[in-house]
């Protein structure tokens, strides 16, 4: 039994000699070649910081997954997009909204509402109509959605959540990302709608000039002469159309993330004109620019429709009337748009129709 046991130690001390000649065997030429790291070009025992400076100025490195991005483990571009998102973004945006309440306040206070100089004259006439109404509800009621549900996620959390709390902010928000989604495109058909329809009307017109000389009549005691549309409509004729369109692509790219590329497109365009502008951007920068743009021209428009509403109802008697029921009164018409009157009764008097005068 003695014997059993010595050869048994003995074969076992054999098997742990070449074992470990054998380990050494392998194992010297592969640190002769790596140099102590480990193969696959990873760090091993000669980890340094300029790994992680790499990493943190995005380096991607291998992932398993079809998502490439994945590789990236730090996006550095993301600190400075919420910097400018908290930041300036959401500063001088208040700062606008804010701006355009107390100027509209002020000039409220000093003019006073614009009433019918010689009076209602008792007889209307039609100023837009059934389809035209129906473009304008459709892309205003739209917007005034998309825009109160928008400054929720913007100021929602500084503003809506320390009064009613952060369940029923939570829910409240919820429903208001659906409805933002949603009813963006019921605001893109009106938008294509309302251009269809006025574009022709919102052209230049040698009549714009004087209107803008004399401030709308703000300079002066008599309306500038203005045909549909005078110029201070067209130039929020233009706006909408320009920064509805923008707000609308921009969103687009939002809805359905990393699938376009507006910013790199409009970089290389611009750089025709001598610019130096980056047009390699990542589809995660290209996110962040279209964020970044979505809010700045919501704002805006928000701002200018502000002051478009206060106009449409506060501000000038008769004015709603356009939009409400299509008819305006004759004297309003007169005042604000004589050129547009003008030719209507033309109109109307080679067609052989006749418009009752206030005295009958």
């Amino acid at each position: 039994m003695a014997m059993i046991a010595r050869r048994i130690a003995t074969l076992l001390a054999v098997l742990t000699v070449l074992t470990v000649g054998s380990l050494a065997l392998v194992s010297t030429p592969s640190l002769a070649q790596t140099g102590g790291q480990v193969p696959g070009d990873s760090l091993g025992s000669t980890s340094d910081s300029q790994f992680w400076r790499e990493v943190r100025n995005g380096m991607a490195g291998q992932v398993s997954t079809p998502n490439a991005r994945a590789g990236v483990l730090i996006q550095s571009e993301g600190d400075n997009w919420r910097s400018l998102r908290n930041g300036p973004v959401s500063t001088y945006g208040s700062w606008v909204l804010l701006g355009a309440v107390v100027v509209l306040a002020a000039f409220f206070a000093i003019r006073g509402r614009i009433r019918i100089g010689h009076g209602p004259a008792g007889v209307t006439i039609e100023r837009f109509k059934a389809v035209e109404r129906f473009a304008h509800w459709l892309m205003a009621g739209s917007f005034i959605i998309l825009g109160i549900t928008g400054l929720n996620i913007l100021y929602g959390r500084y503003v809506l959540k320390p009064v009613i709390g952060p369940d029923a902010f939570a829910v409240i928000t919820q429903l208001g990302k659906f409805a933002h989604n949603y009813l963006s495109f019921a605001f893109m058909a009106g938008l294509l709608l309302a251009f269809v329809l006025w574009v022709a009307h919102n052209l230049p017109h040698r009549s714009d000039i004087m209107w803008m000389l004399k401030g709308g009549g703000i300079i002066g005691s008599a309306h500038p002469p203005a045909r549909k549309f005078n110029a201070g409509q067209k130039i929020l004729f233009w706006l909408v159309m320009l920064g509805g369109l923008s707000v609308s692509l921009s969103g687009i790219a939002l809805m359905f993330p990393f699938e376009t590329a507006y910013f790199g497109k409009t970089f290389a365009l611009l750089n025709v004109f001598g610019l130096d502008l980056p047009t390699d951007l990542t589809a995660m920068q290209e996110m962040q620019l279209n964020q970044l743009w979505h809010t700045a021209v919501a704002v805006f428009l928000i701002a200018m429709i502000i002051a478009h509403i206060y106009i449409g109802s506060l501000g000038m008697e008769g004015a709603f009337d356009a939009m409400g029921s299509g008819q305006v009164d004759l004297n309003w018409a007169r005042e604000h748009h004589s050129l547009w009157v003008e030719e209507v009764e033309a109109k109307e008097a080679g067609e052989g129709t006749h418009r009752p005068s206030p005295a009958e």
